[in-house]
Formats: C-alpha cells, sequence, structure tokens
C-alpha cells in the first residue's frame, strides 16, 4: 500500500495517542510522518480519524477518500469512510462502501453492526434487525452488538425483546454503561435493588472508562428519581453531566452570536420575499423547538393522519445551511433559483426516509429552529410547528437526558438556559418580522385540551380532523428517539411535574433563563 517503512515508531505511538484520546500527541506524530512520506495511506488514515475525532468531518472524509485513490484495496480505510458518511446522515452511500467492505474482510461484525445502524437510519427496520441476528447466530458473546440490536428493537416497539437484549449486553460486560442507560432510557423500566447494587459496583471500578460512568451516572440518577430519592438522583445527574460536558466543545456564546445574525438578516422583506422562489412543494412538516419539549407526541399526532408519514430526525437542514459558507448572511444574497435548487436539494435527500405514498411528512429534528428562515426561503409551502413547554420542565428534562450526539447545550443548567432563551428570542422575531409563519404548540395546553390542540394544529397544516389523530398511542410506526415508548401510551400530565422535586437545585438554569421564565404563564392559558 506505501513504500513507507514497515514500521514506524511515530504510528504506533500516535495509534496509542488516538487510542487514550490524547489528541494533541498524535497531531505532530501523524503531521511529521506525512511530511516525511506524503503517500503514507496508514498515515492518512489515521490522521483522518484525528479530524473526525475533533468534529471536522469533511476533512476526515476528504482523507480518507485520499488514502482509498492511493490504495484501493485498503479495506480499514473504506470502512472508516462509511463511519464517517454514516455519521454525516448520509446512509445510502455508507450502505454502498460497506457493501464492498463486507465482500473484502467477510468475518468482521463491526460492519455488518454498522450495516444494520445504517439500514435503521434509512428506515429499513426489517433488514437491520436480520443483520443483527445474523451477526448474533455467528458471534453472540459481543455484548455491543446486543445493545444495537436492543437499539433496534426499541424503535420498532418491540420493548420485552429490546429489554432482553440489553440485559444479555450487560450479563457480557456488567459495566456497559450505555446498556444501562438505554434501560433507563425506555422510561418505563424500574430497577430492582440488585440493579441499583450492580451500577453501583461497576462506578466503583476505577478502570472504568469516562463514556461508562456518564452512562451510568444518567442510569442511576433515572433509578433513584423512580424512587423519589431527589437529592440522590440530582447528584447522579449533575455528575454524569459535569463528565460530558468535559468532552463536549459548546460555547454559548457561539449560540448567542449566530441568533444574533439570523435575527439581523431575517427582516420582513427578505421573509416577504420568500414567495417569489424555492422549492413549491408543500410536502415537509417541521417540528422543531427545543429538545424534550414534545416534538415527538406532535410528530406522532401527525403520523396517525392518513396523509401524513412519520420519519425521524433529519439533517438535512442543517448540511444544507453548512454549505452556504457565511451562514446565516448567505441567506440575503439566495436568489430565486437558488433557493428552489436547495429546497429541491431538501427533498431528494429526504426521499430516501419516505416509505409510503402520502403526500406529507414529518422531519422533526428540534435543532432547526434556527434555520426557520431558511426553510422559508427553501421551502416556502412548508409547515413550520414550534414544539414549546415549560421552561424549567423542559430544561430539566434534558439535564437528566443524555444524548447520543449533539445537544451541546445540555450538560450545563446556564448553558440550557441561554439556550432557550435565544431560541425563545428568534421565535419571537419571527413572529413579528413573518407572522403566521410558525404555529406554536404549547405542551401544556395540549395535555389540558388535547382535542381542541389537535384540532387546531391539523387546520394549520391543511388536514382534515381524523380521530385517529387522538388515538396516536394505537398507531403502529418505528420510533426513533427518546420518547419513542412514551407516545405508544395516551397523554399523560407526568412531564409536566416531574420538575418539581428538583427545583432547590435549578437556579442556575432559573437565573439564565431571565424574563422568558416568568412569560411562559402568560403562553399556558388557553387562547
Amino acid at each position: 500500500m506505501t513504500a513507507a517503512r514497515d514500521y514506524d515508531p511515530r504510528l504506533v505511538n500516535a495509534a496509542l495517542a488516538l487510542h487514550d484520546n490524547r489528541l494533541s500527541e498524535a497531531e505532530p506524530l501523524l503531521r511529521g510522518a506525512l511530511h516525511d512520506d506524503p503517500f503514507d495511506v496508514r498515515a492518512i488514515r489515521m490522521f483522518a480519524e484525528l479530524a473526525g475525532r475533533i468534529g471536522r468531518m469533511q476533512d476526515a472524509e476528504n482523507l480518507l477518500r485520499r488514502a482509498i485513490e492511493l490504495a484501493p484495496g485498503f479495506t480499514a480505510a473504506r470502512a472508516n469512510l462509511a463511519l464517517v458518511l454514516y455519521r454525516t446522515n448520509r446512509p445510502a452511500e455508507a450502505l454502498a462502501e460497506l457493501a464492498r467492505v463486507s465482500g473484502e474482510d467477510p468475518d468482521n461484525p463491526g460492519h455488518a453492526n454498522l450495516q444494520a445502524a445504517a439500514f435503521g437510519r434509512i428506515g429499513a427496520f426489517e433488514e437491520a434487525l436480520a443483520l443483527y441476528e445474523q451477526v448474533l447466530r455467528d458471534a453472540g458473546g459481543q455484548p455491543r452488538v446486543w445493545m444495537s440490536y436492543g437499539h433496534m428493537l426499541k424503535t420498532v416497539g418491540r420493548q420485552d425483546d429490546g429489554v432482553a437484549a440489553y440485559r444479555r449486553a450487560i450479563a457480557l460486560e456488567p459495566g456497559l454503561g450505555e446498556a444501562w442507560w438505554s434501560l433507563a432510557n425506555l422510561k418505563t423500566v424500574r430497577f430492582a435493588d440488585d440493579d441499583l447494587a450492580a451500577m453501583r459496583a461497576a462506578l466503583g471500578n476505577a478502570s472504568l472508562d469516562d463514556e461508562d460512568r456518564w452512562h451510568l451516572d444518567f442510569a442511576l440518577g433515572k433509578a433513584l428519581e423512580d424512587r423519589g430519592d431527589a437529592a440522590g438522583a440530582f447528584a447522579h445527574y449533575a455528575a454524569g453531566n459535569a463528565r460530558r460536558r468535559k468532552r463536549i466543545p459548546y460555547r454559548a456564546d457561539d449560540t448567542e452570536a449566530t441568533v444574533n445574525a439570523m435575527i439581523a438578516v431575517a427582516t420582513p422583506a427578505l421573509l416577504a420575499g420568500a414567495v417569489s422562489g424555492g422549492s413549491p412543494a408543500p410536502d415537509p412538516i417541521f417540528v422543531l423547538g427545543m429538545p424534550r419539549s414534545g416534538s415527538t407526541l406532535i410528530e406522532q399526532i401527525l403520523a396517525s393522519h392518513s396523509q401524513v408519514e412519520g420519519t425521524s430526525e433529519l439533517a438535512d437542514i442543517a448540511l444544507i445551511a453548512r454549505s452556504l459558507g457565511d451562514y446565516p448572511a448567505a441567506l440575503a444574497g439566495l436568489a430565486p433559483d437558488r433557493r428552489r435548487e436547495l429546497g429541491d436539494d431538501y427533498l431528494s435527500r429526504a426521499a430516501i426516509q419516505r416509505h409510503t405514498q402520502r403526500p406529507f411528512f414529518v422531519d422533526k429534528m428540534p435543532n432547526n429552529w434556527l434555520h426557520v428562515p431558511l426553510i422559508r426561503l427553501i421551502l416556502p409551502n412548508a409547515k413550520i410547528i414550534d414544539a414549546r413547554r415549560h421552561p424549567l420542565a423542559c430544561g430539566f428534562s434534558n439535564f437528566k437526558q443524555h444524548f447520543a450526539r449533539g445537544q451541546g447545550f445540555s450538560y450545563d443548567l446556564a448553558d440550557m438556559g441561554r439556550y432557550y432563551r435565544d431560541y425563545v428570542r428568534l421565535m419571537d422575531h419571527l413572529d413579528c418580522a413573518a407572522p403566521g409563519t410558525v404555529h406554536r404548540v404549547i405542551y401544556e395546553r395540549m395535555v389540558d385540551e388535547t382535542e381542541a390542540e389537535v384540532r387546531a394544529l391539523l387546520a394549520f397544516c391543511g388536514l382534515p380532523y381524523e380521530p385517529g389523530c387522538l388515538a396516536f398511542h394505537q398507531t403502529d410506526r418505528a420510533v426513533r428517539t427518546a420518547s419513542s415508548e412514551q407516545v405508544r401510551r395516551p397523554i399523560f400530565r407526568d412531564g409536566t411535574e416531574a420538575w418539581l422535586p428538583f427545583e432547590p437545585w435549578l437556579d442556575p438554569l432559573k437565573q439564565a433563563l431571565g424574563r422568558v421564565l416568568e412569560d411562559y404563564s402568560s403562553l399556558q392559558t388557553p387562547l
């Protein structure tokens, strides 16, 4: 694959540094190796891994494609490329690479595991389950594959089988924190005394890595919350968040600056001109706002309508935003034809997630609140729903929720308050700059006045009322978010009051929210 020396101590030491997450030590070693031999595909592949670790996914992809160009048979680099494609929400491209990887390295269960996850990403759940089952028949002693299998079973509503898969993973690796958290995250599992003892024993293992530790902290927090021990639960939630926050390069000032820039560019004149460009397709219904605000409930209600298909949290709008360069300032210079091109691009990207002939579909990526002006410009006939929930209820729900990726604001109460405040600030601006563009669903009103709120939601979307939308918990569909089991139950009030026992510890959140918290009570009152 390369004319470089078979043994290069710099690559060995760089590999050890990457393994231990000592990225600053790995980088100069790899730069030195590549300076001496720019064609060393081993060093290129490792440098791509370093780029991916710090979030520079485009650089990682470019490096891996270069390695494959130099050495087409470099299977490990192609497998890494498939992973990058998967993580950048291009599962179909990942599957194309994995088809070749699996042929070249058929005995590696990791490839089949990634294939199954990619199938799940495009909604091909039966194919995903079949692949997991094949891997587990051939190599049933792999706890992480059992855990991934559990994730997929949960998604398709096979909760008992999912619990059994998670339990199998834990039996094989008692310190596997993510499997414990996955059980807790079902929201329906109640841990026994033996479970608490096992989690505490695992947490007491000095050799346990940080990732397992924070997952165990989140799981123990949920276990103690279920037992009414608010102080003990909050201590574990705080510990898990503090560990996770150290790995997340989130800066609240950056979010504030981005919102300031978006408000500056999203003038009434710009938004009024949206009707003269963009893709005319009315297909998408965007449900956005804070995570843990009731967006999955809204999606489930809409997906219970005969004309609406539920998909998932699609990353495509954010990817389009990043492609524009100087964003959001670039919005002001988008010509009508370019806006149509971008709207059509979104629809093309989203098409892989659509598996029915229903004319409308839901994209419930919560973070799309930041991109509402972009959505208006490229998809002027799309419907936009803002899911909003009490700031303290929503904030604490995020604080106790460990997200697989993203949502960096959620690991610190002050960051969370600032993020919620910036979100409301932009939504308030849009309400003034483009009245009627966004329909707001207040979670507490949806709980108290369900039928009236559902009727108003459907009317905004231009859909006739259907009684099945009130029986949303009976709708048989895959749900890929943390609320998957909650939306399979009738609507309940638990979520509106769960934060109350934890109020003594929420002062940083309250202070960061400021007037937003004071003003929320007026939104809870039915119009």
